[in-house]
């Protein structure tokens, strides 16, 4: 049973929230949470409280799941719109900033389950 979360129009830009995704891929649950806690980057904090919600999602969907089974199935970054804004210059110039945003999915599956639909077939 997979569970899903977004987190829409996150004030980060997508290479470097790729770089947190790219750590808790694959993993366990509680081993995700765990170095998202521990990381120092921006982008970690906001990425924790989506792990948090896409648990917490996983267990009203199903009265019967095992949390501690649940790993991160697939995670990833788009991008979301951008921020334009004008940066005064010398010599009456004007220098473009871009502030960009991210859009983050994560859905999570339960090893167990996953090991035994493939016995299963």
């Amino acid at each position: 049973m997979v569970s899903t979360a977004r987190l829409r129009y996150l004030q980060a830009s997508p290479q470097k929230v790729r770089l947190v995704a790219d750590m808790i891929r694959g993993k366990d649950v509680q081993e995700a949470a765990n170095l998202l806690q521990v990381t120092k980057k921006h982008a970690a904090r906001p990425m924790e409280k989506l792990l948090r919600s896409a648990i917490a999602n996983a267990e009203n969907r199903d009265e019967m799941v095992d949390v501690d089974a649940l790993y991160v199935k697939e995670i990833y970054v788009d991008p979301g719109p951008t921020i334009k804004r004008i940066r005064p210059r010398a010599q009456g110039r004007a220098y473009r900033i871009l502030k960009r945003q991210s859009h983050i999915t994560i859905k999570l599956d339960s090893r167990r389950e996953s090991a035994a639909e493939a016995a299963a077939e």
